[in-house]
């Protein structure tokens, strides 16, 4: 085995190693929005709701 081939088999390693690192990041980034995307139109939606109830039992 040459030296060419040793940096290259090493390289894909690396190539690996870090492409599995930014997915795992990019995946729990994009959960992590998509679950505060879901907190804030449920908010809203409560929000409304308890409106809706406080302002229609006034006289």
């Amino acid at each position: 085995m040459n030296t060419s081939t040793l940096w290259t088999v090493l390289g894909v390693i690396a190539a690996i190693v870090i492409a599995w690192i930014l997915v795992s990041v990019l995946g729990s980034l994009l959960w992590f929005v998509a679950k505060l995307a879901i907190v804030a139109i449920v908010a809203v939606i409560v929000f409304f709701a308890l409106r809706a109830v406080f302002s229609g039992s006034r006289p």
